[in-house]
Protein backbone atom coordinates (compact mmCIF):
# COMPACT_ATOMS: atom_id res chain seq x y z
CA UNK A 1 0.00 0.00 0.00
CA UNK A 2 1.58 3.49 -1.05
CA UNK A 3 0.24 6.47 0.36
CA UNK A 4 0.74 10.19 -1.02
CA UNK A 5 0.74 13.80 0.51
CA UNK A 6 -2.88 15.04 0.46
CA UNK A 7 -2.56 18.34 2.34
CA UNK A 8 0.31 19.99 4.82
CA UNK A 9 -1.14 22.44 6.61
CA UNK A 10 1.09 24.92 9.19
CA UNK A 11 -0.90 26.33 11.69
CA UNK A 12 0.23 29.10 14.58
CA UNK A 13 -0.59 28.21 17.77
CA UNK A 14 -2.23 30.99 18.83
CA UNK A 15 -4.40 31.35 15.30
CA UNK A 16 -6.94 29.85 14.25
CA UNK A 17 -7.16 28.90 10.60
CA UNK A 18 -10.07 27.82 8.48
CA UNK A 19 -8.61 25.00 7.32
CA UNK A 20 -8.79 22.67 10.43
CA UNK A 21 -6.97 22.70 13.35
CA UNK A 22 -3.54 20.72 14.19
CA UNK A 23 -4.14 19.35 17.91
CA UNK A 24 -6.12 16.27 18.48
CA UNK A 25 -8.83 16.05 16.16
CA UNK A 26 -11.03 12.85 15.85
CA UNK A 27 -13.18 11.80 13.06
CA UNK A 28 -16.73 9.68 13.99
CA UNK A 29 -17.98 7.12 12.26
CA UNK A 30 -19.52 9.71 10.18
CA UNK A 31 -16.69 12.21 9.20
CA UNK A 32 -17.85 14.46 12.09
CA UNK A 33 -14.44 16.49 13.45
CA UNK A 34 -13.91 17.08 16.96
CA UNK A 35 -11.20 19.10 18.03
CA UNK A 36 -9.66 18.96 21.76
CA UNK A 37 -7.18 21.84 22.81
CA UNK A 38 -5.09 19.96 25.46
CA UNK A 39 -3.37 23.19 26.82
CA UNK A 40 -6.18 25.06 26.72
CA UNK A 41 -9.30 22.69 28.57
CA UNK A 42 -11.64 22.82 25.78
CA UNK A 43 -13.13 21.13 22.60
CA UNK A 44 -15.72 21.68 19.84
CA UNK A 45 -17.12 20.24 17.03
CA UNK A 46 -16.87 21.47 13.12
CA UNK A 47 -18.85 20.80 10.74
CA UNK A 48 -17.79 21.09 6.98
CA UNK A 49 -16.67 24.21 6.30
CA UNK A 50 -15.00 24.57 9.61
CA UNK A 51 -17.08 26.52 11.73
CA UNK A 52 -18.32 25.39 15.28
CA UNK A 53 -21.25 24.12 15.90
CA UNK A 54 -21.18 23.58 19.71
CA UNK A 55 -18.04 24.39 21.98
CA UNK A 56 -17.64 22.59 25.69
CA UNK A 57 -15.03 23.30 28.32
CA UNK A 58 -14.18 25.11 31.49
CA UNK A 59 -12.92 27.56 28.82
CA UNK A 60 -15.36 29.81 26.66
CA UNK A 61 -13.09 31.09 23.50
CA UNK A 62 -16.38 32.78 21.50
CA UNK A 63 -15.94 30.41 18.66
CA UNK A 64 -19.93 29.34 18.60
CA UNK A 65 -23.04 30.52 20.24
CA UNK A 66 -23.58 27.26 21.76
CA UNK A 67 -20.99 26.43 24.68
CA UNK A 68 -21.36 24.10 27.16
CA UNK A 69 -19.62 24.52 30.49
CA UNK A 70 -18.05 21.62 31.63
CA UNK A 71 -15.23 20.99 34.39
CA UNK A 72 -12.80 19.38 31.64
CA UNK A 73 -9.27 19.85 32.54
CA UNK A 74 -7.16 18.35 29.81
CA UNK A 75 -9.16 17.17 26.98
CA UNK A 76 -7.82 13.81 25.98
CA UNK A 77 -10.03 11.90 23.78
CA UNK A 78 -13.63 11.73 22.66
CA UNK A 79 -16.60 9.53 20.89
CA UNK A 80 -19.92 7.93 20.97
CA UNK A 81 -22.05 6.38 23.50
CA UNK A 82 -24.66 4.05 22.26
CA UNK A 83 -27.51 6.14 23.73
CA UNK A 84 -26.32 8.84 21.52
CA UNK A 85 -24.46 11.20 23.49
CA UNK A 86 -20.96 11.76 23.11
CA UNK A 87 -18.07 10.06 26.09
CA UNK A 88 -14.94 12.73 27.07
CA UNK A 89 -12.34 11.46 28.81
CA UNK A 90 -10.69 14.45 30.93
CA UNK A 91 -7.17 13.47 31.85
CA UNK A 92 -6.01 16.66 33.98
CA UNK A 93 -8.95 16.22 36.57
CA UNK A 94 -9.48 12.08 36.27
CA UNK A 95 -13.05 12.30 34.93
CA UNK A 96 -15.14 10.97 32.19
CA UNK A 97 -17.86 13.10 31.07
CA UNK A 98 -21.47 12.33 29.05
CA UNK A 99 -21.96 15.55 26.62
CA UNK A 100 -25.40 16.45 24.79
CA UNK A 101 -24.68 18.86 22.29
CA UNK A 102 -28.72 18.84 21.60
CA UNK A 103 -29.74 19.90 24.82
CA UNK A 104 -26.69 22.02 25.31
CA UNK A 105 -26.04 20.13 28.76
CA UNK A 106 -23.15 17.25 30.19
CA UNK A 107 -22.97 14.90 33.08
CA UNK A 108 -20.32 13.33 34.94
CA UNK A 109 -20.30 10.09 33.99
CA UNK A 110 -17.41 8.32 36.25
CA UNK A 111 -15.07 9.45 38.25
CA UNK A 112 -12.39 7.40 37.77
CA UNK A 113 -9.41 9.26 40.33
CA UNK A 114 -12.02 7.80 42.48
CA UNK A 115 -11.57 4.48 41.70
CA UNK A 116 -7.87 4.66 41.72
CA UNK A 117 -6.98 5.90 38.00
CA UNK A 118 -3.57 7.09 38.10
CA UNK A 119 -4.31 9.28 34.79
CA UNK A 120 -7.67 8.14 32.60
CA UNK A 121 -6.43 7.85 29.01
CA UNK A 122 -8.94 7.30 25.98
CA UNK A 123 -12.67 5.84 26.37
CA UNK A 124 -14.79 4.11 24.16
CA UNK A 125 -17.68 1.41 23.16
CA UNK A 126 -16.72 -1.54 21.83
CA UNK A 127 -19.76 -3.67 19.89
CA UNK A 128 -21.43 -5.03 22.58
CA UNK A 129 -21.51 -1.23 24.22
CA UNK A 130 -19.42 -2.32 26.86
CA UNK A 131 -16.85 1.04 27.77
CA UNK A 132 -12.98 0.55 27.55
CA UNK A 133 -10.87 3.39 28.92
CA UNK A 134 -7.22 2.85 30.19
CA UNK A 135 -4.91 4.14 32.63
CA UNK A 136 -1.70 5.70 31.13
CA UNK A 137 1.38 5.59 33.75
CA UNK A 138 -1.39 3.69 35.93
CA UNK A 139 -0.55 0.53 33.51
CA UNK A 140 -4.18 -0.87 33.24
CA UNK A 141 -6.70 -1.24 31.23
CA UNK A 142 -10.74 -1.17 32.49
CA UNK A 143 -13.71 -2.36 31.31
CA UNK A 144 -17.31 -0.66 32.37
CA UNK A 145 -20.84 -1.94 31.49
CA UNK A 146 -22.91 0.30 29.28
CA UNK A 147 -24.10 2.52 32.94
CA UNK A 148 -20.45 2.42 34.06
CA UNK A 149 -20.58 -0.30 36.15
CA UNK A 150 -16.68 -2.04 36.02
CA UNK A 151 -16.91 -5.15 34.56
CA UNK A 152 -12.93 -6.31 34.58
CA UNK A 153 -9.44 -4.42 34.80
CA UNK A 154 -6.37 -5.75 32.91
CA UNK A 155 -3.18 -5.31 34.34
CA UNK A 156 -2.19 -4.70 38.31
CA UNK A 157 -0.46 -1.61 38.01
CA UNK A 158 3.04 -2.89 37.77
CA UNK A 159 4.71 -2.89 34.75
CA UNK A 160 5.33 -5.62 32.63
CA UNK A 161 5.30 -7.27 29.25
CA UNK A 162 4.51 -11.07 27.59
CA UNK A 163 5.09 -11.06 23.62
CA UNK A 164 3.78 -14.57 23.91
CA UNK A 165 -0.50 -14.61 24.29
CA UNK A 166 -1.75 -13.96 27.40
CA UNK A 167 -4.57 -14.19 29.90
CA UNK A 168 -6.93 -11.17 30.74
CA UNK A 169 -5.59 -12.24 34.48
CA UNK A 170 -1.96 -12.51 33.90
CA UNK A 171 -1.67 -9.54 31.51
CA UNK A 172 0.58 -6.52 31.91
CA UNK A 173 1.57 -3.36 30.35
CA UNK A 174 4.27 -0.42 30.48
CA UNK A 175 2.56 2.91 30.15
CA UNK A 176 0.01 2.82 27.79
CA UNK A 177 -0.66 5.70 25.36
CA UNK A 178 -3.28 4.76 23.40
CA UNK A 179 -6.35 2.28 22.95
CA UNK A 180 -8.39 1.54 19.31
CA UNK A 181 -11.61 -0.12 18.70
CA UNK A 182 -10.30 -2.59 15.67
CA UNK A 183 -12.71 -3.72 12.48
CA UNK A 184 -12.41 -7.00 13.92
CA UNK A 185 -14.12 -5.44 17.17
CA UNK A 186 -11.38 -5.88 19.20
CA UNK A 187 -9.28 -3.59 21.45
CA UNK A 188 -6.11 -2.58 20.01
CA UNK A 189 -3.45 -1.20 22.67
CA UNK A 190 -0.48 1.07 22.32
CA UNK A 191 1.69 -0.67 24.93
CA UNK A 192 4.26 2.34 24.70
CA UNK A 193 7.28 1.62 27.44
CA UNK A 194 7.21 -1.71 26.34
CA UNK A 195 7.50 -0.27 22.49
CA UNK A 196 4.69 -2.87 21.36
CA UNK A 197 1.09 -2.96 19.71
CA UNK A 198 -1.00 -5.39 21.81
CA UNK A 199 -4.33 -6.79 20.50
CA UNK A 200 -6.66 -7.88 23.41
CA UNK A 201 -9.23 -10.27 22.00
CA UNK A 202 -12.37 -9.46 23.64
CA UNK A 203 -14.22 -12.96 23.34
CA UNK A 204 -11.22 -15.22 23.73
CA UNK A 205 -10.27 -13.25 26.86
CA UNK A 206 -6.52 -12.70 25.87
CA UNK A 207 -4.29 -10.50 25.05
CA UNK A 208 -1.62 -11.02 22.11
CA UNK A 209 0.78 -9.00 21.03
CA UNK A 210 1.07 -7.78 17.25
CA UNK A 211 3.52 -5.51 16.95
CA UNK A 212 7.48 -5.60 18.91
CA UNK A 213 9.77 -7.10 20.73
CA UNK A 214 9.73 -5.38 24.23
CA UNK A 215 13.11 -3.73 22.89
CA UNK A 216 13.36 -0.16 21.58
CA UNK A 217 15.04 0.47 17.93
CA UNK A 218 14.03 1.57 14.70
CA UNK A 219 14.58 -2.23 12.90
CA UNK A 220 12.52 -4.32 11.22
CA UNK A 221 11.00 -2.56 7.67
CA UNK A 222 9.73 -5.20 5.38
CA UNK A 223 9.37 -7.95 7.67
CA UNK A 224 6.74 -9.60 10.43
CA UNK A 225 6.09 -6.59 12.77
CA UNK A 226 6.58 -8.71 15.51
CA UNK A 227 10.36 -9.04 14.97
CA UNK A 228 10.24 -5.00 14.43
CA UNK A 229 11.45 -2.18 17.32
CA UNK A 230 9.93 1.05 17.64
CA UNK A 231 11.89 4.55 19.03
CA UNK A 232 13.03 5.74 22.43
CA UNK A 233 14.64 8.49 24.26
CA UNK A 234 15.36 8.14 27.94
CA UNK A 235 15.87 11.68 28.03
CA UNK A 236 12.36 12.58 27.84
CA UNK A 237 9.52 12.03 30.24
CA UNK A 238 6.90 9.98 27.69
CA UNK A 239 9.36 8.00 26.12
CA UNK A 240 7.89 5.20 23.45
CA UNK A 241 5.52 5.56 20.60
CA UNK A 242 2.49 8.27 21.28
CA UNK A 243 -0.30 7.21 19.03
CA UNK A 244 -2.65 4.66 17.33
CA UNK A 245 -5.22 3.88 15.08
CA UNK A 246 -6.23 1.26 12.39
CA UNK A 247 -8.23 1.56 9.15
CA UNK A 248 -11.49 0.04 7.78
CA UNK A 249 -9.04 -3.11 6.70
CA UNK A 250 -7.43 -3.61 10.19
CA UNK A 251 -3.90 -2.07 9.13
CA UNK A 252 -2.48 -0.59 11.22
CA UNK A 253 -1.06 3.02 12.07
CA UNK A 254 1.74 4.00 14.67
CA UNK A 255 3.84 7.49 15.50
CA UNK A 256 6.50 6.17 15.97
CA UNK A 257 7.63 9.03 18.02
CA UNK A 258 10.99 9.29 18.98
CA UNK A 259 12.16 7.71 15.82
CA UNK A 260 10.14 11.33 13.88
CA UNK A 261 8.29 8.19 11.20
CA UNK A 262 4.66 6.92 10.76
CA UNK A 263 5.06 3.25 10.71
CA UNK A 264 2.01 1.05 9.03
CA UNK A 265 1.49 -2.70 9.71
CA UNK A 266 -0.30 -4.43 6.92
CA UNK A 267 -2.91 -6.48 8.19
CA UNK A 268 -2.70 -9.46 5.24
CA UNK A 269 1.17 -9.89 5.71
CA UNK A 270 1.95 -8.28 9.40
CA UNK A 271 4.86 -6.73 7.37
CA UNK A 272 5.77 -3.77 8.77
CA UNK A 273 7.07 -0.16 7.01
CA UNK A 274 7.71 3.44 6.90
CA UNK A 275 5.10 5.11 5.33
CA UNK A 276 6.20 8.41 6.13
CA UNK A 277 8.81 11.11 8.15
CA UNK A 278 12.81 10.82 8.25
CA UNK A 279 15.27 10.14 11.19
CA UNK A 280 17.40 13.14 10.97
CA UNK A 281 14.94 15.68 12.01
CA UNK A 282 14.95 19.51 12.67
CA UNK A 283 13.15 20.60 15.54
CA UNK A 284 10.68 23.27 15.30
CA UNK A 285 11.59 23.36 11.61
CA UNK A 286 7.52 23.51 9.82
CA UNK A 287 6.88 21.41 6.52
CA UNK A 288 6.60 22.70 3.08
CA UNK A 289 3.24 22.87 1.96
CA UNK A 290 4.74 21.74 -1.82
CA UNK A 291 6.62 18.81 -0.29
CA UNK A 292 5.47 15.62 -2.38
CA UNK A 293 7.66 12.85 -0.63
CA UNK A 294 6.18 11.51 2.58
CA UNK A 295 9.62 10.24 3.49
CA UNK A 296 11.45 13.86 3.15
CA UNK A 297 8.23 15.04 6.25
CA UNK A 298 9.71 16.27 9.41
CA UNK A 299 7.67 15.44 12.31
CA UNK A 300 9.95 16.17 15.17
CA UNK A 301 6.64 15.17 17.53
CA UNK A 302 3.71 12.85 16.48
CA UNK A 303 1.32 13.61 19.34
CA UNK A 304 -1.89 12.16 18.19
CA UNK A 305 -2.94 10.17 14.82
CA UNK A 306 -6.34 10.01 13.04
CA UNK A 307 -7.80 7.73 10.34
CA UNK A 308 -10.87 8.56 8.39
CA UNK A 309 -12.00 7.72 4.58
CA UNK A 310 -8.87 6.26 3.20
CA UNK A 311 -6.93 9.51 4.81
CA UNK A 312 -4.14 9.71 7.85
CA UNK A 313 -4.47 12.60 9.52
CA UNK A 314 -0.91 13.30 11.56
CA UNK A 315 -0.77 16.43 13.80
CA UNK A 316 2.69 17.21 14.61
CA UNK A 317 3.25 19.37 17.27
CA UNK A 318 5.24 21.93 16.70
CA UNK A 319 1.66 22.69 14.55
CA UNK A 320 1.63 21.08 11.12
CA UNK A 321 -0.97 18.72 10.12
CA UNK A 322 -0.09 16.50 7.48
CA UNK A 323 -2.82 14.65 5.86
CA UNK A 324 -1.38 11.66 3.78
CA UNK A 325 -3.74 10.06 1.40
CA UNK A 326 -4.18 6.05 -0.05
CA UNK A 327 -2.83 5.68 -3.40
Amino acid sequence: MEWKIKHIFNFEKDKLWGSGYAFFGFHSKTGDQYLLQWDEHWLGHLNQDNQFTWTAGSVNKGLSDNHIDIDVNHPHYISEAPDGSLILSSNGNNKIFKIYPDKKSAELFLNTGELGFVDVGNCLYDRNNTLWTHEIRGCKVWQFDVNGKPIRTLGDGTPGFQKEPVSFDEVRFSWIYDLRLGPDGNMYVLDSKNFAVRMIDIANEIVTTVVGTGESGYTGDGGDALEATLGSNKNVYFDGPLSLSLDEEGNIFIGDTQNHVMRMVERSTNIITTIAGKRDIQPHKRNDPRETDPLQLNLPQIASLDYYDGCLFIPEDDGDLIVLEKV
